[in-house]
């Protein structure tokens, strides 16, 4: 699997004009999964974006995890949105996505993801998978980042 993460003030996501899910201060999280992936990708990648140390300490220097912005508030402190054009091929200049999952394949691998991050602590929103979305977010820093697993 495939995330790009970004440290964000605020993100959210809307279909047809409704926002379905939105974040505070965390991570924005576009996460698409590879034909090849399995359960175990899922399940690594969660725990490599929730323990990612890259919010700012009090020397202002990126060395604390997500766990360190949870205010325990209402708000989810992290937005996965699925995306499955991170593994498309741009060699070509019309993009091909034949090494994306499949559907179901792709669908059941980010739902795990979202599993294992909420079971290490997380607080996840989501967008609603294969819909058209819209995302709006506030880069924090910027600090983006990009993980496979």
């Amino acid at each position: 699997m495939r995330a790009v993460v970004q440290r964000v003030a605020f993100a959210r996501v809307s279909v047809v004009g409704e926002v379905v899910g939105s974040c505070g201060k965390g991570l924005l999280v576009y996460a698409g999964a590879h034909r090849d992936d399995t359960v175990d990708n899922a399940t690594r990648l969660a725990d490599r974006i929730v323990g990612l140390r890259i919010f700012p300490d009090q020397d202002g220097k990126m060395n604390l995890n997500l766990a360190a912005v949870d205010d325990g508030g209402p708000r989810a402190n992290v937005l996965a949105v699925s995306n499955f054009t991170l593994f498309g091929d741009v060699s070509q200049r019309r993009p091909s996505f034949s090494a994306a999952a499949p559907y179901a394949q792709g669908e059941q691998l980010f739902q795990r993801l979202v599993e294992s991050m909420l079971k290490l602590g997380a607080r996840v929103e989501t967008g609603v998978f294969g819909a058209d979305m819209q995302v709006e977010a506030l880069a924090d820093g910027p600090v983006t980042l990009v993980i496979d697993c």
